[in-house]
């Protein structure tokens, strides 16, 4: 916040008449300040390190690569800014994506502006903003994740020590050869504990 007390806020959108009405309704508001706008996502990026701002709201379609990308920099660079994006859609993947990503939510474009100001202060108290018809959807590809998660792990352990060693290297990039060779064994024994390995995480073919 600035020195009195107001939200110091980021916008990045390409539509330069969408970021004057999002600016206008934000700064008619005594408790915010839009210190910085962008066009695209390497302007928002280098804007938030140059304004070190309290809230970042970013068009999900922020040209070149997309507002992840720039949640993803901007959340590494200004850890301490909050990233809200824009959406046209109720995408569900996006949402995931975004919130992987590390922003604190998702708000429709085509919500009213004034809504805007609610979110604002929503997000700026520390909560995360999902919208209500996303939230139901959210919750059970986080219910399927778990469990995918719950069942891989379960995978994991029923693999002897040496599988999970031939695993490790098998996810740090070896090859037959490399594993034969740090593990003191045959490429044949090699291959045959791949193989093992891959039955029993249910991995059907290695290239």
């Amino acid at each position: 916040m600035d020195e009195a007390g107001r939200v110091r806020i980021l916008l990045g959108d390409g539509q330069s008449l969408f970021r004057e009405a999002v600016r206008v309704v934000l700064s008619a508001e005594d408790d915010f300040t839009v210190v910085a706008e962008a066009g695209d996502a390497a302007q928002a990026i280098a804007e938030a390190e140059r304004t070190r701002p309290d809230l970042a709201l970013l068009d999900i379609a922020l040209p070149p690569s997309g507002g992840v990308e720039a949640v993803l920099a901007i959340t590494d660079r200004v850890p301490d800014c909050r990233v809200v994006l824009l959406s046209d859609q109720q995408d569900q993947s996006t949402l995931i994506r975004a919130l992987e990503a590390g922003a604190s939510g998702l708000l429709l474009r085509s919500c009213p502006l004034s809504d805007l100001t609610d979110a604002a202060r929503a997000i700026s108290r520390g909560e995360t903003l999902i919208p209500p018809r996303m939230l139901g959807a959210l919750l059970s590809e986080l219910i399927r994740r778990r469990r995918r998660h719950d069942e891989a792990r379960r995978a994991v352990v029923r693999l002897t020590r040496r599988e999970r060693e031939v695993l490790a290297l098998l996810a740090g990039g070896a090859d037959l050869d490399a594993i034969a060779g740090s593990l003191l064994i045959s490429s044949e024994t090699a291959r045959t504990h791949i193989q093992n390995v891959l039955s029993k995480l249910d991995v059907h073919s290695r290239a």
